[in-house]
């Protein structure tokens, strides 16, 4: 019983200072694939900095997006319901 506690101990002492050793690759590379993807989606990464107006999408096309967008949120209305009766009935 002894010995299997000591076993248990030197495992728990291992691991413990396995976990103390410092940084893995893997904890140095966390969201390096998440940044990477990023930047190559990125076709302008300079775009935020343009602060002249958009042009080429006029304005009416404009409101019907944005009016077309806004009412994709809105509760759709219940489908009219049917009911069909089979004449049998579940009374107890």
């Amino acid at each position: 019983m002894k010995n299997g506690l000591l076993v248990v101990g030197m495992i728990a002492l291992l691991l413990g200072a396995a976990a103390c050793a410092g940084p893995t690759r893997v904890a140095m590379d966390f969201g390096t694939s998440v940044k990477l993807s990023t930047f190559n989606q990125t076709l302008n990464p300079q775009a935020g900095k343009n602060l002249e107006p958009v042009a080429g999408f006029d304005g009416g096309a404009a409101k019907y997006t944005m009016e077309k967008y806004q009412k994709d949120f809105e509760k759709p209305q219940a489908a009219p319901g049917y009911t069909f009766r089979t004449g049998y009935t579940n009374q107890q």
